[in-house]
């Protein structure tokens, strides 16, 4: 092969070798924004139970009346016992209502866990509003400690009129605690110092 046809080879597999990088870091910055577009476009849409957040009460209480049911989970590892106040109550849609949850620690060492939750059916999602919540803050309880957590939400009047949300008598709000993983934190060494000048 020749200098002069040499050179085209080489410019085209610089160019295919830089393309394929190019490729690769878009790969690489795709997977790393899919979790918060997802998450996003989930809160957004009220897609596959995700709940949404409000700030301040509805104008108006509609006289149609749901029942919201509580339910509580705590993932394996986690010596906690979780629960609610109640099973469940009646609320009209935009009536704004406050619920307590109970957690207790029933280990003998301080423990951490984070809670995750979800409404079904699914497409109610997008109505119901959580004004005040303890779900993803993680929540420390000494060994024996018990604390009382609230959620405070409304079921969005708007259900009334939507077609997803016009045959839904019944909501399940379902919390489920995992535990947080500890720091690491490295054991002091405990090896004698070493007189100096030997060894």
């Amino acid at each position: 092969m020749t200098e002069r046809s040499a050179a085209p080879a080489r410019k085209r597999d610089i160019l295919v070798a830089a393309s394929c990088g190019v490729f690769v870091a878009l790969m690489v910055s795709m997977a790393y924004a899919a979790v918060p577009l997802y998450n996003w476009f989930c809160r957004a849409t009220g897609f596959n139970g995700t709940t949404q957040v409000a700030t301040a009460a509805p104008a108006n209480v509609l006289d149609r009346v749901v029942t919201v049911r509580f339910d509580a989970n705590v993932g394996g590892g986690l010596p906690w016992r979780f629960g609610p106040e109640r099973t469940s109550i009646d609320v009209r849609l935009g009536e704004v209502v406050t619920v307590e949850y109970t957690v207790v620690n029933e280990s003998a060492r301080e423990t951490a866990g984070v809670a995750a939750y979800n409404v079904t059916p699914l497409n109610v999602g997008a109505f119901f509003q959580k004004i005040n919540c303890f779900c993803f803050t993680e929540q420390r309880l000494k060994a024996g400690e018990k604390r009382e957590m609230a959620v405070v939400f409304y079921v969005d009047p708007a259900m009334a009129k939507d077609a997803d949300g016009v045959d839904v008598n019944t909501i399940t709000l379902s919390y489920s605690f995992f535990p947080q993983r500890e720091p690491y934190r490295p054991v002091a060494d405990n090896t004698p110092a070493k007189a100096p000048g030997r060894i």
